[in-house]
């Protein structure tokens, strides 16, 4: 994919979720994080301060997790999830034999998954990148970070519901 937007596909609940923690994150969350560092910063010599430096960075840690909700919540696609019908797509479940074992998870974006057991892999990740557009009986393969050959086999492609 050539361009840098990624777009995933979110469930209401986790659209909801996540602009829920974005509105708490930009708001109260700043508010008590600038609160942290001026009292800190009150103590006295701020290169021998702890925590003036710990409340910076976890400001920094914070403002990080905003714009990655941010960029996430302006391109997601928000609905149900798409219907299977046999073609790796994100938001749905596959089963698939990787390397020799049989794998179930979720392809898309690990906010999607909220409250399940379900491994969630990126459509970005090699493996991602290399499914989406198989259908059911599609076998293929990808390179892994460590530079080796994964063999691939599309099982079963599922609507994800949630569970």
């Amino acid at each position: 994919m050539a361009s840098d937007t990624q777009v995933s596909f979110l469930t209401q609940e986790a659209y909801d979720r996540l602009a829920a923690e974005l509105e708490h994150l930009s708001t109260t969350g700043r508010q008590e994080i600038a609160k942290r560092i001026e009292a800190a910063r009150e103590e006295g010599d701020l290169k021998e301060n702890g925590g003036y430096h710990a409340a910076k960075d976890e400001q920094g840690k914070q403002e990080a997790r905003i714009r990655t909700l941010q960029a996430l919540l302006k391109n997601a696609k928000v609905g149900d999830a798409p219907e299977s019908n046999g073609v790796v797509e994100s938001g749905t479940v596959v089963t698939a034999v990787i390397a020799g074992g049989e794998e179930v998870f979720l392809l898309g974006h690990r906010e999607i998954a909220g409250g399940t057991d379900l491994d969630v892999y990126s459509e970005a990740s090699p493996l991602g990148a290399a499914i989406l557009g198989m259908r059911e009986g599609d076998s293929g393969s990808y390179t892994a970070p460590n530079g080796r050959q994964i063999t691939v086999e599309i099982v079963k492609v599922e609507t994800y519901t949630g569970q």
